[in-house]
């Protein structure tokens, strides 16, 4: 047995398919399926078996794969802490939800960057899962994921679980955002749209947020928002702007928006009579990480883009 086939393994049980993890791997499939073989020659168990949706580990499996993650995890910090570190590096890695108020706070962020040195920054923006999932098998120091109150001990309980501390840094009501030239906006009255105004109007959606411990078919479509006759699921922030900008019966739940962001895409921010629509904003990083100098850095500039919006009037 070899760290190879533990990599191997871990691969394989991360993607679900064993064509994926050769692809992932850059070595061809019957290569790897000859390892895998000999791995469990050698432990004297099979770690997975194959169903119609591809490959997912056997009982005995996935204990093995949990040791294996962890001899893993077990060498790459021995590695990181042995390692000669280049004092000319600036690294930084973050998970988060799309957000215009963390991209803000991200751009400054990097415009304060030495950029003498070598950079190596990884920003992703996708949906909480994603971003937990990306902290425990991809390396990466951050995350921000976000939830509906109603999701709190869900949340809570899976990420200690899975060993990552968490510490909160917004809790908002979610805002409307519709276009300056929108119907909505002759129907809001003291900068609020009521909910039930909203109904013939098309909301656009994030078509990727999920809930742990429940299936992708059963939350990420009908409890992202409530049940609406007209609803766009999107994927990434240009074509939920680009959709806002053209056409003008749609609107978007979001966070509290930078005043500049706004102006940028001709749009206007309204509170909703909708009262239960708190959502909270929370960091997440592995339990023994600690946060670095430019860890810090980012966090600085992601309270003050948020005191701006504050001021600004948006919160």
């Amino acid at each position: 047995m070899n760290l190879l086939h533990l990599k191997y393994a871990v691969e394989i049980e991360k993607t679900g398919s064993i064509t994926k993890a050769a692809n992932n791997l850059f070595m061809g499939q019957p290569n790897l399926s000859k390892a895998i073989k000999e791995l469990e020659n050698e432990i004297g168990i099979t770690i997975f078996r194959r169903t119609t949706k591809g490959v997912v580990p056997t009982e005995k499996g996935a204990e093995f794969l949990s040791y294996a993650r962890a001899v893993l995890e077990q060498f790459d910090e021995m590695v990181s802490i042995y390692k000669p570190k280049s004092e000319d590096a600036v690294r930084f890695s973050i998970s988060v939800p799309r957000a215009s108020y963390i991209t803000r706070a991200f751009s400054s962020f990097v415009s304060l960057l030495d950029n003498h040195k070598d950079i190596a920054v990884n920003y992703k923006e996708t949906n909480s899962m994603d971003a937990v999932n990306n902290i425990i098998n991809y390396d990466f120091k951050l995350g921000i994921i976000r939830y509906h109150n109603i999701h709190e001990k869900q949340f809570f309980a899976m990420l200690d679980g899975k060993n990552l501390k968490y510490r909160p840094l917004w809790e908002f009501d979610a805002k409307i955002i519709c276009n300056k030239n929108s119907p909505l906006t002759g129907l809001a009255k003291n900068n609020i749209i009521s909910y039930n105004d909203l109904e013939e109007y098309i909301e656009l959606v994030h078509g990727d947020n999920s809930v742990p411990s429940l299936s992708f078919s059963k939350v990420s479509r009908p409890t992202v928002t409530e049940h609406r006759k007209k609803r766009i699921f999107v994927y990434e922030r240009g074509s939920q702007f680009d959709l806002l900008s053209q056409v003008h019966d749609t609107y978007m739940w979001v966070s509290p928006m930078p005043k500049e962001t706004l102006e940028a895409y001709n749009l206007v921010q309204y509170k909703c009579d909708a009262g239960y629509k708190t959502l909270k904003d929370v960091l997440i990083f592995p339990k023994n990480y600690h946060l670095s100098r430019l860890d810090e850095m980012f966090l600085a500039e992601l309270e003050r883009v948020k005191e701006k919006i504050k001021m600004d009037g948006l919160y």
